[in-house]
């Protein structure tokens, strides 16, 4: 910087490359905060400079270098002031190298009508001049028309934009009557619209009409003329296309900002008479109105509506209104509200999609909300929903995170005869393996019991489970029993398919008998571990009995149970505690 200004102080500029390279360096950002901004300001003086001393030193990359800086900067003013410089010293770099950064320049900023002048003023240099690098491109042209019908809302200056682009020979495209009909539907200019459909249909634009539809609208609504919204919104069906959802949230937001919600639920009833059958729900008028109302935080309006369409009682109240509803209250967690909802639309006849369904669940599930999605997978069980394996299971595992296992017992009991439900025994282990975890040792006895009644075959999980349980609240005789019970099962035909003694079972079992006192019982299964040849580790079972009946005197037991005496014998023996 204090190079080139030592320079510009000599009677002539420095050459070409030093020049443009200076402008470059300092066009660069480089550093942040105010550097920057005196680095861009230095190198706009230098460029004006060199334009007005002497132009043909300066080279367009430069320029667009510049202007790139101006634009990563949102620097309008000093963009707009180079190029009224290079326009003023007849320093004509072609369009499309920094056109387009100056639009963008100016939109970034909220300024697009400052380029209408810089628009009118590159025509009239391209004409006069004939200069076709300086001729303003469609997007340049459609940015002049989106400043005037947009955010200067003038017919006169937009006029002049239509008429430059037929002098320039630029054809316009669907973007440029949906300006146009943004402008016509704010002046409330019905015939000029109508014109405007029939030039789109002329140049060859019939199929894209949404463009045109959904830019009346917004002028409609900025306008405050929601009947013409209405008119527009029905009008477009079967065209085969759907509006977008900032065209719905406009819509929306006219509509609730004049306190018309009454008028949104006629809407929705006008425009399901018009829709095909075929038509996704997603694609309905309905959807689209209440999803808006939902993206925009009005949930509370979007019920306002549904109530309206009740109480209108003209024609159904289609899916497409309930789903955004129901969308919303599962990413809220509002599961209470949804399964009302739920209900309503099962008892209107319409059918939930299985997913719908699932992700309710889901969301009352992690909310701890149990008895909404009871009532969920109750509903759909009524409505002949084919899949109900993902939410039974998602209901099972949040149960059992929760530890709820009289909730998961109550559960299963309802759906265990439901063929589409698969139950099996390892859902009945979970509950049984809960209730025993928590202590609840009859609760766990009785789902055992409920278990084996529904022909449900338990397996070792099933004991372990049990005896565990047991000794934990050192209910040993509760252990023999289910000792005596499974003692036939372990050595059938059958018992390869299902509970076939273990390591883990036959210690699990040893360990509870002998703490009990039970070793009659316990040298049974040690004759059954020797006759499947499992191995046995004694130790565990001396440390057990010397904790418990260290004190046990033969002579005394010989007098009151002789047979009991016998099996103390012959374990001591078994496990080396002979003296």
């Amino acid at each position: 910087w204090k190079a080139f200004r030592s320079l510009t102080a000599a009677s002539s500029l420095p050459e070409k490359p030093l020049v443009n390279t200076l402008i470059a360096q300092l066009s660069d950002p480089g550093e942040t905060g105010e550097t920057t901004s005196h680095r861009l300001k230095r190198a706009f003086a230098s460029a004006a400079y060199v334009i007005e001393k002497d132009p043909i030193l300066l080279e367009f990359e430069t320029v667009r270098t510049l202007m790139e800086s101006m634009k990563s900067a949102k620097a309008a003013s000093p963009a707009l002031a180079l190029v009224k410089c290079m326009f003023k010293n007849r320093y004509f770099a072609p369009f499309d190298l920094w056109g387009h950064l100056m639009i963008d320049i100016c939109r970034e900023n909220g300024t697009l009508a400052a380029f209408l002048k810089v628009f009118r003023e590159s025509c009239r240099i391209a004409v006069d001049e004939k200069l076709d690098f300086m001729k303003p491109d469609l997007i340049a042209c459609n940015a002049a028309l989106e400043a005037c019908c947009r955010q200067m809302e003038s017919l006169a200056d937009a006029e002049n934009v239509i008429e430059s682009m037929a002098v320039l020979g630029v054809k316009p495209d669907e973007s440029s009557f949906g300006f146009l009909a943004y402008l016509y539907a704010r002046k409330g200019l019905r015939e000029k619209i109508s014109e405007l459909e029939n030039l789109m249909d002329g140049f060859g634009f019939a199929s894209k009409r949404m463009i045109l539809y959904s830019n009346m609208i917004s002028g409609y609504v900025k306008n405050s003329d929601l009947d013409s919204v209405c008119d527009v919104i029905l009008q477009s069906l079967g065209k085969d296309s759907i509006f977008s959802e900032e065209t719905y949230c406009e819509v929306v937001k006219g509509f609730i900002e004049s306190k018309c919600v009454k008028s949104l639920a006629k809407l929705i009833i006008e425009a399901q008479k018009f829709e095909s059958l075929a038509i996704g729900v997603e694609r309905s008028v309905g959807f689209g109105i209440i999803n808006a109302c939902v993206s925009l935080g009005f949930s509370d309006k979007a019920h306002s509506v549904l109530d309206e369409m009740i109480a209108l009682g003209e024609g159904s109240v289609g899916l497409g209104v309930y789903l955004p509803i129901l969308k919303a209250y599962s990413k809220e967690y509002k599961t209470a509200e949804a399964t009302q909802l739920v209900t309503e639309i099962s008892s209107s006849g319409l059918q939930l999609e299985v997913e719908i369904y699932n992700a309710l669940i889901e969301a009352s599930m992690t909310n701890q909300d149990f008895i909404s999605a009871f009532t969920l997978f109750r509903d759909m069980r009524e409505t002949r929903v084919a899949d109900l394996k993902g939410s039974y299971l998602t209901i099972m595992t949040g149960l059992l995170e929760n530890q709820r296992p009289e909730l998961m017992a109550a559960f299963l009991d309802e759906v265990v005869e439901d063929p589409r439900v698969e139950v099996n025994s390892h859902d009945w282990n979970s509950i049984i393996h809960a209730f025993c975890k928590s202590g609840r040792l009859e609760d766990a006895r009785r789902t055992f019991r409920r278990m084996v009644f529904l022909r449900y075959e338990p397996n070792n999980q099933t004991y372990l489970s049990l005896i565990n349980g047991y000794v934990s609240g050192e209910k040993y005789f509760n252990v023999l029993l289910l000792w005596n019970e499974i003692k036939g099962k372990v050595s059938s035909v059958e018992a390869e398919k299902r509970s076939r003694l273990d390591n883990a079972l036959v210690d699990a079992f040893l360990y509870a008998l002998v703490k009990g006192g039970f070793f009659d019982a316990a040298m049974q299964v040690v004759e059954k571990s020797q006759e499947m040849k499992i191995f046995v580790d004694k130790w565990r079972y001396k440390q057990a009995f010397m904790e418990t009946h260290k004190k046990l005197r033969l002579p005394k037991l010989r007098k009151r149970n002789y047979k009991k005496m016998e099996s103390l014998v012959a374990f001591k023996n078994w496990a080396g505690l002979s003296t």
